[in-house]
């Protein structure tokens, strides 16, 4: 099984060059006791038998400043694909997304909750933020969205007025699963799945929704898959964000999804991440 982990972060040691500016104002916790750099990542996918990886911009590090992941990205272009974070309202959204793409990465990140930013942002679906909204519709540049469920009616109307983005959602959006099946209190992300572009992360953060409660993470897995089709689910470790290593948080993803179909196991810890990502290194249409 080719195995993609779609979330990963790299913290360089080299605070001169690259300066903490977090998005909010506060770093991480988890970025001070346990960063991991480039060559750290590499040496942590290849024990975890993982192909490749998405490195995602650590917002709470160094804010809007992707040049690490840019680095990350040229130095090894075969194992890793970069996302960067923009200021989706700034007056300038669009030309920073231009020139991130042109930088060789794939896609942009809108960071509107997080450890250090609790609670849901009110400016996801500002009109201010259209502009970067439309330029991603028109030239087919994916979005990752960090968010809690909360955000989803934001998100729904701004997917009405550009339902050809594609967006992945990391951990599920924080959906609370503990009511168990029917996952009532998780309806809003039930119903996203009825716009097709957008696509879910599974990590650690929702396996361990799943298992609060009634909430059972095979089931859950089950009911997901019914709801978005096993093609619109990628898995991703959230290392080193996350405790453990990328091998820890993939054996336990395995155990959740065990009792899928094999061919819904390969898209959701590679296919998905492959299909999302497909002409990546800052190519887009037009």
């Amino acid at each position: 099984m080719l195995v993609i982990d779609n979330h990963t972060h790299v913290i360089s040691p080299d605070r001169e060059r690259y300066p903490v500016a977090p998005v909010g104002g506060r770093q991480s916790e988890w970025s001070q006791d346990h960063p991991v750099d480039i060559d750290g990542l590499l040496r942590a996918l290849d024990a975890a038998e993982i192909a490749k990886a998405v490195v995602v911009q650590a917002s709470t590090v160094y804010g809007h400043d992707n040049r690490y992941v840019v680095e990350a990205v040229r130095a090894h272009p075969d194992r890793f694909i970069g996302v960067y974070s923009i200021d989706a309202v700034a007056p300038d959204a669009v030309e920073r997304i231009k020139h991130w793409q042109a930088e060789g990465l794939s896609g942009f990140r809108l960071f509107t909750t997080g450890t250090t930013m609790p609670g849901q942002a009110d400016w996801l679906g500002h009109e201010d933020s259209y502009p970067a909204w439309a330029y991603a519709e028109e030239q087919n540049i994916p979005v990752c969205l960090q968010m809690t469920i909360q955000g989803l009616p934001a998100l729904r109307e701004l997917l009405k007025r550009f339902p050809g983005v594609r967006v992945l959602l990391d951990h599920c959006a924080r959906p609370d699963l503990s009511d168990g099946r029917p996952y009532r209190l998780a309806a809003d992300l039930f119903d996203m799945a009825a716009f097709p572009g957008v696509h879910l992360k599974l990590t650690h953060r929702a396996l361990a929704a799943a298992e609060k409660g009634a909430s059972v993470p095979t089931e859950f897995l089950a009911d997901l898959v019914a709801a978005y089709g096993a093609n619109r689910i990628a898995w991703g470790s959230n290392f080193p964000a996350a405790d453990g290593t990328p091998a820890d948080l993939l054996a336990q993803a395995r155990k959740a999804t065990s009792e899928l179909p094999q061919a819904d196991q390969e898209l959701i810890f590679g296919g998905t991440s492959a299909a999302f990502y497909a002409g990546g290194k800052g190519e887009s249409r037009g």
